[in-house]
């Protein structure tokens, strides 16, 4: 078996402009200082990382492995994520959705589709001179409006859908294929792959591509009502990343999976801070190590309650004390025995 590395944290949500969250380095540092060894790093801040410059210099990488190596931390993998949401933007969402892209694409899903996959093109090439072997993004949704079958879907149109977003994703498959870099889906409510279910239908429509996989998060399948230990057993092949990130589902008379419109603090189905929610991770990381992941163990800092400073600390001693070194024997080798093929056959009567 192999062992989890980590712990990691992904750096999103705590870019701001004040220190020590304002600059590549000193947020790397801030990191390091309160016990982690890796950082998953958004490409959308140019203050934090510019993805041009590292899709076209190798020096410019270098150096930022450079930083993070003096504190004793890796690049576990570049994030995509509004990028990636902007593939496949129904044009219903193109308002909601402006502030994932440039100005000039404003209410313009076509050309906001055209930036998108530049920038997973040169995501790729980042990811190359990092030397990275994955990368997460979101998918995007052209079906998502359609989750709930009222009106009644007509005919075709689910077919149709996940047709056209393999399409769209394709080519983008196809360049990190030729770096040697996964590409990691966070199965997502919001995105036409939110489930097992809908990432089959994927794979699918990219002819089972072999860069198509999944970053497994835990918290969007509590919050869907699924069995998210065995979705590890299902899909465990095609597991590639892994975001450790907790919530709790407590419905009641009043409010169920879909949440009424509330905000995260009053919906039924919210994100917690690790070990507060009720995410059994001891049974996550024994399937993962099972399994023989041997990615990284990212921490998704996401609470309706907790200060990030607090969850993230908190997250980095969660982590470590959930990742399993696997034994290198088993514990009943001392009662074993010498075997030839004579004793074989005598045991088995022959």
């Amino acid at each position: 078996m192999k062992q989890i590395k980590g712990p990691a944290i992904f750096l999103a949500q705590f870019i701001s402009d004040k220190a020590p969250f304002n600059s590549f380095q000193s947020i790397v540092n801030w990191a390091a200082s309160i016990g982690y060894i890796g950082v998953q790093v958004p490409t959308w801040d140019p203050s934090i990382f510019d993805l041009k410059k590292a899709a076209e210099s190798q020096d410019y990488c270098d150096e930022l492995k450079s930083i993070c190596s003096k504190s004793g931390v890796e690049i576990t993998e570049l994030s995509t994520h509004l990028q990636g949401q902007l593939v496949a933007c129904h044009p219903a969402y193109d308002t909601l959705f402006n502030d994932f892209g440039p100005d000039f694409a404003k209410d313009d899903h076509k050309a906001k589709q055209k930036w998108a996959t530049e920038q997973l093109m040169l995501a790729a090439k980042a990811s190359k001179n990092l030397g990275l072997t994955a990368h997460v993004t979101f998918p995007g949704a052209l079906l998502w409006h359609t989750v709930y079958p009222w009106p009644q879907r007509p005919k075709g149109l689910v077919e149709a859908g996940f047709e056209e977003l393999a399409r769209r994703w394709k080519p983008i498959l196809n360049a990190f294929d030729e770096v040697g870099v996964d590409v990691c889906y966070e199965i997502h409510p919001g995105e036409d792959l939110h489930d097992g279910v809908t990432f089959e239908r994927f794979l699918k429509a990219v002819d089972g591509h072999p860069r198509a996989n999944i970053l497994y998060d835990p918290s969007h399948l509590i919050l869907q009502g699924m069995d998210y230990v065995d979705f590890i057993h299902i899909y465990h092949e095609r597991i590639k990343m892994l975001h450790v990130k907790d919530a709790e589902l407590n419905c009641t008379g009043r409010s169920g999976v879909y949440g009424g419109y509330q905000d995260w603090i009053d919906r039924p189905g919210r994100f917690r801070s690790l070990g507060d929610g009720q995410v059994d991770f001891k049974a996550i990381f024994s399937a993962l190590t099972q399994h023989d992941f041997d990615g990284w163990a990212v921490v998704e800092w996401e609470c309706c309650m907790k200060h990030p400073e607090d969850g993230a600390k908190e997250g980095a001693r969660f982590v470590s004390e959930h990742i399993i070194r696997p034994s290198e024997y088993s514990f009943d080798d001392f009662a074993g025995g010498n075997a030839d093929k004579s004793l074989l056959n005598k045991l088995i009567g022959v």
